[in-house]
């Protein structure tokens, strides 16, 4: 009888003395329990989505409640062949946005962050509130093209790395004064963008209790979300409710090339960009069509498949 295997998406933001420690110590478990999937540590906490099977992931759980105290693990479908290999590593920032001086965290998390919402209370927010009611997109924006809050505003930005100088941009001014939801996928990401943005001048900021996750398993697709979630495993995406079957989902995905509905992502072809592009599988059947759409990749790959 084959063993049933999950995914577990998790994170938690306390200060770690010996980060690479951690590290060594989450190696030598996960390796323990045969799980794969990628970790990071830093002395702001650890960030981390692994797989295996149901009984390892439970081992695991409960060593790192052990550890860290209590911890909130997310659910969802997959397993360790979902990744390539296990991956635990030391980083400066669990995540990326290049505010390493300027995040702050103590035992109960990051300081001066945007106010959990759940679920529920998203939705009363915008019962209550109506359309001053904004939800910010705290993904990369290739992300959202799959899948986002109804009326979101997505930030033009390929890495969180970009999320400082867009909000120091101006153009998200006239939205300081707003209710804004930001939200991302499991709500780690939101957690530091929530707080960046309360330090330049937005003064009412919330963010989603476990991120679009939790919303989705809430509500699936009867709620305000919109699409399919995209995901940083095999599975490139994963649908909420009866997926993409359901009577109310909503496709935002469209291939790149013909326009036909998908949320495939292929890698463009040209290795001077690599751009994560919405291809349909079967204009992604045709070598010629593997790239993002731009003329100079177009031209790069004619030139090779000639």
């Amino acid at each position: 009888m084959q063993q049933l295997s999950k995914i577990l998406l998790y994170y938690k933001f306390l200060p770690i003395a010996d980060p690479k420690a951690v590290m060594l110590w989450q190696r030598e478990l996960c390796e323990r329990h045969g799980l794969r999937g990628r970790i990071l540590i830093s002395e702001h906490g650890i960030n981390g989505t692994v797989g295996g099977d149901i009984n390892s992931c439970k081992a695991y759980i409960k060593a790192c409640r052990e550890y860290f105290g209590k911890m909130e693990f997310k659910w969802s479908e997959g397993g360790a062949e979902d990744f390539p290999r296990l991956s635990v590593k030391v980083r400066d920032e669990i995540v990326a946005f290049g505010a390493l001086g300027e995040l702050k965290v103590n035992e109960h998390g990051v300081m001066d962050g945007g106010v959990h919402l759940k679920p529920e209370q998203v939705n009363q927010l915008v019962e209550e509130r109506g359309d001053d009611v904004v939800f910010f997109d705290g993904r990369n924006a290739m992300e959202a093209q799959i899948g986002k809050f109804k009326n979101a505003i997505v930030p033009d930005v390929e890495t969180t790395h970009d999320f400082i100088k867009e909000l120091e941009s101006g153009k998200y001014d006239d939205l300081k004064d707003k209710p804004v939801i930001s939200y991302c996928t499991g709500g780690i990401r939101c957690e530091i963008l929530s707080a960046l943005m309360k330090n330049r001048g937005f003064k009412e900021v919330y963010q989603i209790d476990g991120g679009i996750v939790r919303y989705g398993e809430k509500f699936g697709n009867k709620g305000l979300w919109e699409g399919s979630l995209y995901v940083f495993d095999r599975r490139m995406h994963m649908e909420f409710g009866e997926g993409t079957e359901d009577p109310d989902y909503v496709q935002l995905g469209h291939c790149v090339h013909c326009g036909a509905e998908t949320n495939n992502f292929v890698n463009c072809t040209n290795l001077a960009c690599r751009k994560q592009t919405l291809v349909c599988e079967e204009c992604a059947k045709v070598p010629e069509n593997r790239h993002c759409g731009d003329a100079d990749c177009l031209q790069v790959v004619m030139s090779t498949a000639s």
